[in-house]
């Protein structure tokens, strides 16, 4: 023993410090590993998926330009001169001007607000009356249900775009219209889906074991079937946004979206084909920003509805 003690020796403090210093270190060396990893994993997934990647890239600067639109441009979007009508794409103005001299990227980057306020202001009572409507029909009495459905199956035979401007031909013509009679048109879709939700959710074990329990029907509801009904509702009203912001277009394209000379995508395609001859970047522009909207967003909504479908239930 006494040799064996020897040969080893006591641990000297150089030892003793080295250790401890490799205990300290590891957290940063395991967060440096870990940040290394991430990145790795981010650069793999934009070299398989780079439509998905432009997609989100494309929906960050969208929302950049609705929220500070001053950060991508300093031009006034309603500052006209007529010298500067129907200048082409150039250094100055990098998507040329309108008939009145105003600059197309100003107006299309402050436009960016009014489309996508229609996609979600719509979307969302689309999803509040679609949903009260699906549960009222899904968990109500059989008078209800079938008095509710025959409802939502007479306004289903009317295409949306039909039925927003019935409600808008009474209401009158507006942003604020507009986006009530798009959302209106799509309440029966999403009341259909939560009806059918609701009416397999019902009938549950977990349901059954907490209305046995005595759990209080408003509580029952809040707790259990809503949450439950609402998740697949949600991940089509995402892919909906695109659909909502198209419908609004063609509204302002009829006339009865914003007035001008606010600037909006719909109503700048509709002054724009008047002038195809010899202006095309007029409707080139606003229907290329359009149509890129609305494949970004139904792109990542199809990526999240795949992500959801494939996690275990």
């Amino acid at each position: 023993q006494t040799g064996a003690r020897a040969r080893t020796g006591p641990v000297s403090t150089v030892d003793a410090e080295s250790t401890a210093g490799d205990w300290l270190s590891a957290p940063s060396t395991f967060r440096a590993v870990s940040s290394a990893r991430r990145r790795e994993d981010a650069v793999r997934f934009a070299r398989r998926r780079p439509g998905l990647v432009a997609a989100g890239v494309y929906l960050l600067l969208l929302t950049i330009a609705t929220a500070f639109p001053t950060l991508l441009t300093s031009v006034d979007p309603l500052s006209a001169s007529a010298r500067d009508a129907f200048f082409g794409p150039s250094p100055e103005h990098w998507l040329g001007t309108d008939e009145n001299g105003r600059d197309l990227l100003s107006r299309l980057i402050h436009g960016a607000s009014a489309s996508l306020l229609m996609g979600v202001g719509a979307t969302a009572i689309g999803l509040t009356l679609g949903v009260s409507l699906g549960l009222a029909a899904g968990l109500g009495h059989r008078v209800v249900h079938s008095v509710t459905m025959r409802f939502i199956d007479v306004l289903l035979a009317f295409p949306d775009i039909l039925l927003a401007l019935v409600i808008i031909t009474f209401w009158g013509s507006g942003l604020l219209n507009a986006i009530i009679a798009v959302g209106l048109s799509s309440v029966p879709r999403y009341a259909r889906l939560v009806c059918a939700q609701a009416l397999t959710i019902r009938r549950s074990a977990y349901v059954e074991a907490a209305r046995t329990l005595g759990l209080h029907p408003l509580s029952l509801v809040w707790k259990h079937v809503l949450p439950n009904a609402i998740k697949p509702v949600m991940l089509l009203a995402t892919i909906g946004i695109g659909g909502k912001i198209s419908a609004g277009a063609a509204l302002s394209f009829l006339g009865f979206g914003a007035p001008p000379p606010a600037p909006e995508w719909g109503a700048m395609l509709a002054t724009g084909r008047n002038y195809l001859g010899n202006a095309w970047w007029l409707t080139a522009f606003p229907g290329a920003t359009l149509m890129l909207t609305v494949l970004a967003i139904t792109a990542v909504g199809r990526e999240l509805r795949r992500r959801s479908e494939a996690k275990p239930t």
